[in-house]
Formats: structure tokens, sequence, C-alpha cells
């Protein structure tokens, strides 16, 4: 009867807890489809439900643009840094060579180098290149990431080093054999970094906002056409955020199994 208490017990905890997590996105939501009127109303329900907010945003700034341009900049983003976190991680996994400790150590040691440190000369780059106020711009320098090559390093130390072996004597060449071999078997973990890194991605703004210096360039700048020295005007503010989450919850929707059987297998060896 105890165990059966604190099981219950548990689940009422946790319970709570998601309660608590899922209470600021409801509340986002419900804001958006409130009257623009009722937009500072504290009823827990929106009715009449309304899509005024969602209009007067599409009005205001390129709703579908913004989305369009976040999207292309994350998925570019979240994909360079996953394709050269995996190519690094498996050379550090799979290959010895002189220095690799160090080498490694140096690498990760630029995850912690604050951003405002690298954001000058990248500028300063970019402008040499004339890659300001374009997209390509936002993309290039974010094309690398030290936590990519962290995490995947981590799991590719577990992975078994028979199959290296037995590939390399089935005549695959290194090439063939991270992505015929390494690659099937790391989708869990392949996965959940794909979500952390497109999250990462998509939610930047101080970096856009440098290399862009426009309002209508990505979705997090349009929400700055939002707020003003008079006010914020709440209810398109929260139409246009609660849109800008969608991507993130579709994404983790299609990753779901995947990312699951991440944690799952992160404690198996």
């Amino acid at each position: 009867m105890s165990e059966r208490w604190q099981t219950v017990r548990g689940h009422v905890v946790l319970a709570v807890l998601g309660v608590l997590c899922v209470f600021p996105i409801y509340w986002l939501y419900a804001t958006s489809l409130r009257r623009p009127g009722e937009v500072l109303s504290l009823r827990p329900l929106p009715w009449p439900l309304s899509l005024g907010n969602y209009a007067d945003a599409a009005g205001k700034v390129d709703v579908l643009g913004l989305l369009g341009n976040t999207m292309l900049v994350a998925l570019l983003t979240a994909l360079g840094q996953l394709l050269t976190g995996l190519l690094a991680a498996y050379a550090f996994a799979a290959w010895r060579f002189p220095l690799q400790r160090l080498l490694f150590l140096a690498f990760v040691g630029t995850w912690l180098v604050p951003f405002q440190v690298t954001m000058l000369p990248n500028y300063v780059l970019l402008f040499q290149l004339g890659l300001l106020n374009t997209l390509a711009g936002v993309i290039i320098p974010n094309l690398c990431s030290a936590l990519g090559v962290l995490m995947l390093r981590q799991h590719l130390d577990g992975f078994p080093k028979e199959l290296l072996e037995a590939s390399k004597m089935d005549g695959r060449s290194s090439w063939a054999t991270l992505w015929t071999v390494v690659v099937p078997n790391l989708r869990p973990a392949l996965a959940a970094l794909t979500i952390l890194l497109f999250v990462n991605a998509w939610n930047e703004y101080f970096w856009p906002a440098m290399v862009l210096q426009r309002n209508n360039a990505v979705l997090q700048l349009g929400l700055r056409s939002f707020m003003g020295t008079e006010g914020n005007d709440w209810g398109p503010l929260m139409a246009v955020a609660g849109l800008a989450c969608l991507p993130v919850f579709a994404l983790y929707l299609v990753l779901q199994r995947h990312i699951v059987n991440a944690f799952v297998r992160s404690g198996l060896r």
C-alpha cells in the first residue's frame, strides 16, 4: 500500500509540474484568440473565439514571409551544425592521431568563448564579403557548433568498435562506414540533437538583429514591430508568437519516437 501511495504521489507531482509548464503556452494561444478589445481579460477561456489578432498581425507584417525566412535560417543552420558535428565527432571517435585529446579540448573550448568576443570579427568579415543584410550572412558563421561535436562524440565513444572493424575488413571506406553503419545506429541521438540545434537557431535574436538590421527579415525581428515606447500591441504580438511555436511543435512530433529512444538508450551500455 505504501509503495502504491508513493506511485500515486509521484504521478500527482508530475501532473502538477506538467500543468505549470503547459499553462504559459495555453495562455499565449488563449490571448491570441481573444477579441482585440479583450486581450487583457483574465478569463481562462477565450470566448467567443476570434481571429482578429491574427488578421491584424498579417496586416502589419508579412507573417508568411517571416516564417519562411526563419524556417530557412533555422533549418540550414541546424543541418550545417549537425553535419559538421557528425564528421568531427566521427573523426575524434574512430581515428587515432597525435595530440587528439588536446585538439578535442581546444575544439570544445570554443564553446566557452562568449558570443560578444566573436561577433565583431564575424561582422567585419561579413561586411568585407558583402553578406550584410542577407540570410546567408546569418547562416554561414553558425554552420559549426562545438555543442554538436561534444554530444555526438560522447555517443560515438560508446559505439561498438567491432562494427567499425568489421566494416573495414569488409572493404568499406571510412565515408561509407559513416553513412551505412554509424548513422543508422545514431538516429535517436541525431534526432534529439536536431531538435536542440533547430530550437537554438529558431530562437536566435541578437545575431540576426546585427546582420539584417531590418524588422521584416526573420520572425524574431518581426515581433519587435509590435513593441514600442507607447506600449505593446499584445494581441498581434501573441498571435505571431503562437505561430512561431508551431514549427517547433511539429518538428518534435515528427521526431518524438527517436527522442524517446535516445533517452532509453542513454542508460544502456
